[in-house]
């Protein structure tokens, strides 16, 4: 049984879907004014996986991530370019599938935009309203009253009084308590504005997710996730909102995602501390499923610190797959065995892919064992076990492909290029050599390590079925 986190509990449940083999999926997406950054392509390869198990495990899933196409930043941002709002957007909607298609995230089934739900966001503030749950201030915008909803702050573990106790009361007054928030916004003069029960305007950002969700999905589905970032205030704004208009119970299970750090710092276009992942694909990593591999290889709630070492450690770990793969024929159909239940349980367990990847590399090494037994029937199962796992978390990438792309792996900011020291023609045999009778040791780690010292010389290995070892140049 697939059990999972649920942030507002606290603690792992199982997963047991309102309609029985079907799952609900709701995940906040981007507000599109910029590129995606490595904590957005966190967020996006994390829910492809959850998606991507959970059809592997015979759920039927219907997956919802919005696009925010409203907003002041996007307001700003279009005003200091001198480009019209609809523009920018769709720049970065397609500038985002594409870094989503080239990370191998698989699109949502439904991915609706802000501007396209305003009936079902007005409709449900009206019921707020309606409900004594929100209030027209005095400046025109529309108020949700957080004392109202009993409860508020369960998800956050954060409490009312507290919260009043950091909370800057606006200059305006428009709102009768400091921790109420816009449902909906007075237009501005200059500003996008659409006609409501209360004066043009245009919908606040929590309302968006809690309208389309429940458009989309009903008022009670299985899953609701995002960043951890967005655990307070826009998730616990979402509960308040949301059970107080339909009183249902909303989200069964949500689920956060940790952030990327960098130098032990939250990434964030606000704190400018940010690399793009485009850049990232364009100047540091060889291949995407780099990246990928680099996400998946830390457990999916706690940080990850973005750095050189660890792509590099993704980038070795990788390439260990393809050189076991290399050569191998692809059976018609992949049979289960202890390291696909192994697997399993890894993923059961919260979607355990730190897990979940060991067993990955553990299948690489019973595939060298094979081949360095000469038996090759053992070598092609369990390369087709090791493909067929390997593809649930979306790498994917073909032997060929990857080491067509030579070994080329570069420090943030420089150009790609062959890194480490040319080695002679004897050099290499005896490295080879000394890694042959490494892995006939059992010496995995000094083998790997060997390994790695040719690839970064440039240097490519072809493990052969009778024991031999051939090299090439990159």
């Amino acid at each position: 049984m697939i059990r999972i986190h649920n942030s507002l509990t606290g603690e792992k449940q199982p997963l047991k879907p309102i309609t029985p083999g079907e799952v609900r999926m709701y995940v906040c997406g981007l507000t599109v004014y910029d590129f995606m950054h490595i904590g957005h392509a966190r967020m996006m390869v994390v829910f492809d996986v959850v998606k991507r198990y959970l059809r592997y495990r015979g759920f039927s899933v219907t997956h919802v991530r919005n696009i925010t196409d409203i907003d002041d930043r996007i307001i700003k941002r279009a005003a200091e370019n001198g480009e019209p709002i609809g523009a920018l957007t769709e720049r970065f909607i397609t500038a985002m599938n594409e870094d989503c298609d080239a990370l191998g995230v698989v699109r949502p089934d439904f991915e609706p935009r802000a501007t396209q739900y305003l009936p079902p966001i007005i409709a449900m503030v009206e019921k707020l309203i309606e409900g004594g749950y929100a209030y027209l201030a005095p400046n025109g915008d529309v108020m949700y009253a957080v004392a109202k909803f009993e409860g508020y702050g369960r998800l956050s573990g954060k409490r009312l009084a507290e919260l009043r106790a950091g909370a800057r009361v606006e200059v305006d007054e428009a709102k009768r308590d400091p921790l109420d928030f816009v449902l909906w916004k007075h237009a501005k003069p200059g500003e996008p504005a659409w006609d409501s029960p209360w004066g043009r305007g245009r919908p606040g950002w929590h309302i968006e997710c809690s309208a389309m969700s429940v458009a989309i999905l009903g008022s009670h589905f299985d899953i609701h996730g995002g960043g951890l970032d967005l655990k307070f205030p826009h998730h616990e704004n979402e509960i308040a909102q949301t059970c107080a208009a339909t009183g249902d119970r909303f989200a069964e299970i949500w689920m956060h995602n940790g952030f990327v750090n960098i130098d032990n710092e939250k990434m964030s276009k606000s704190l400018g501390n940010f690399f793009t992942v485009r850049e990232v694909l364009q100047k540091v990593v060889r291949h995407a499923e780099v990246l990928r591999y680099f996400v998946l290889a830390s457990q999916y709630r706690g940080p990850i610190n973005y750095s050189l070492e660890p792509l590099e450690q993704a980038d070795a770990s990788l390439g260990r797959i393809m050189t076991a793969l290399r050569d191998l024929p692809e059976p018609a159909a992949v049979p289960g065995s202890a390291y696909s239940a192994r697997f399993e349980q890894a993923m059961d367990d919260d979607f355990n892919t730190p897990e979940a990847i060991a067993v990955l590399q553990t299948l690489t090494r019973e595939i060298n064992s094979a081949k360095d037994a000469g038996d090759a029937a053992r070598a092609a199962a369990l390369g087709g076990e090791l493909r067929s796992l390997a593809a649930v978390l979306g790498i994917t990438v073909t032997p060929k492909e990857w080491f067509s792309l030579g070994t080329k792996f570069v420090a943030q900011g420089g150009s790609k290029a062959t890194a480490g020291p040319t080695l002679t023609d004897g050099e290499i045999a005896e490295r080879i050599q000394a890694r042959i009778a490494a892995r006939k040791a059992k010496s995995w780690a000094q083998a790997d390590r060997l390994r790695d010292e040719l690839a970064a010389a440039g240097v490519i290995l072809e493990d052969k079925p009778d024991g031999r070892t051939e090299w090439r140049r990159a």
